[in-house]
């Protein structure tokens, strides 16, 4: 998955009937979040990540 591939399937997926939100403003957001984490060292970062990670991955899960 390319970045760009990345912010189209976020942005495909955030955007609702009662939430509009444009590949654009996905854009903007994710690129606060990286400049965000790359302010942070690399241990923090990656905790971060696998924070985010895995609690999407119990959402996942509590939605089947």
């Amino acid at each position: 998955m390319t970045l760009s591939e990345f912010y189209d399937t976020v942005a495909r997926r955030a955007d609702t009937d009662t939430t509009k939100i444009t590949a654009a403003d996905t854009r903007r957001v994710l690129s606060e979040a990286f400049k965000v984490l790359a302010a942070c060292d690399t241990a923090t970062c990656l905790d971060v990540v696998a924070k985010g990670v895995a609690n999407a991955a119990k959402k996942k899960a509590m939605a089947r």
